[in-house]
């Protein structure tokens, strides 16, 4: 009976709901995080009976086929690129992207990598780094004697030297943006990967034309609304138990055919 092999699919799909649905709930404090949404489609079609071919030799056409559907699968887990909301803190290196962009990261092997977490720090010899340790590309240095740090709108760094009445530039940080955001593959510690799906980065100075602007001693929290996951939630719970049914009542129709047939 393939009512089963069907619902069987039905449920599996709306595991892999639940788990991203999890998924968004455990990040809720991340930021920077983006809440994933899985997106479903249709598995082939049997077809009982074609339509648009004649029904019998030099008859007329038949206007409605026959096709029955064969369950469904998984098409995409897609990650939502909306801006979240800002977070206001007392660390000067914490920086958000307010519109569109992504900070660009130096991984250990040398690639270069992407995030909207802006939790900065600095290393031993006073570079800018990631909470990881990785370093902001492109490579901007923090003099040891530096007493006050600012960094602009436009992601100009400078810092104040001991109690100089001036503040000197010691670099410029730059975002990125791609055509395809989506495209992008997440691999954990707030970072991202381009891909060939996400296109090449575009790089620009922060508040150019098409590029968000930066706002020093803030973060950008997650994306996450716990009142929308609290409703997917259960949404999922009621589609996973209406599969249950279905397979149950298969079960229990297919017994009745075998007892009749005894």
């Amino acid at each position: 009976m393939r009512a089963l092999a069907i619902a069987a699919t039905g449920m599996d799909a709306q595991q892999t709901n639940l788990e991203v649905i999890a998924n968004n709930i455990a990040n809720i404090n991340t930021t920077g995080y983006k809440r994933a949404r899985a997106e479903f489609s249709d598995l082939l079609y049997q077809a009982e009976r074609v339509q648009g071919v004649p029904n019998r030799a030099n008859q007329s056409i038949v206007p409605e086929g026959a096709n029955i559907g064969l369950g469904v699968q998984t098409a995409a887990v897609r990650n939502i690129h909306l801006q979240g909301n800002l977070t206001q803190t007392e660390n000067p290196l914490d920086v958000a992207i307010v519109g569109r962009g992504w900070f660009q990261i130096q991984a250990a092997d040398g690639t270069t990598l992407y995030t909207r977490a802006g939790s900065f720090n600095t290393n031993g010899t006073g570079q800018l780094v990631t909470i990881d340790g990785n370093q902001v590309v492109p490579n901007i240095t923090i003099p040891t004697d530096a007493s006050e740090v600012q960094i602009n709108r436009s992601g100009q760094v400078n810092v104040r030297i001991g109690n100089s009445s001036e503040f000197q530039t010691v670099g410029q940080l730059t975002v990125a943006n791609f055509a395809n955001e989506a495209g992008l593959q997440p691999l954990g510690d707030n970072l991202f990967q381009q891909t060939a799906a996400s296109g090449d980065p575009i790089v620009a100075t922060p508040d150019d034309p098409g590029f968000g602007y930066l706002k020093q001693n803030y973060l950008e929290s997650s994306n996450v609304d716990p009142v929308k996951e609290i409703t997917e939630l259960i949404s999922a719970q009621r589609a996973y138990e209406m599969n249950s049914k279905v397979i149950n009542t298969a079960d229990e129709m297919a017994s009745i055919v075998s007892k009749n047939l005894k």
